[in-house]
């Protein structure tokens, strides 16, 4: 099966501007936690591998934002994600609300820790 985009930043390019500027934001977020990991495209959306093992994944849509995996984690962090919880796996963020990019940052960098 053929990949749909080559890369993120024809993933990017392929949303409106309004759109392209949350994920964006999104992207640096991740970049930020996890500054060494590998950017590529896995499911047709912006994934970032550690250790050459993906690590998290996110994608736009019509109305929010959605971040993958989101395991379930102990305390404040969990609390803080609970309004953003679509699933146990997946962290859902309404582009009619403010992105908290913080929390997305706090959150990959606590997905990276727990693996080591």
């Amino acid at each position: 099966m053929a990949r749909k985009f080559a890369d993120v930043e024809s993933y990017l390019a392929s949303f409106p501007d309004d759109v392209r500027a949350v994920l964006e934001a999104v992207r640096r977020a991740v970049l930020r936690a996890v500054p060494d990991a590998e950017e590529t495209i896995a499911y047709d959306m912006p994934t970032y591998r550690l250790d050459g093992t993906a690590l998290v994944h996110f994608a736009g849509w019509t109305t929010f934002v959605s971040l993958y995996p989101m395991p379930v984690f102990e305390g404040a962090l969990e609390t803080e994600l609970a309004a953003y919880r679509a699933t146990r796996g997946t962290g859902r963020f309404p582009l009619d609300r403010p992105i908290p990019y913080d929390l997305i940052e706090q959150v990959v960098r606590a997905m990276a820790a727990a693996r080591s």
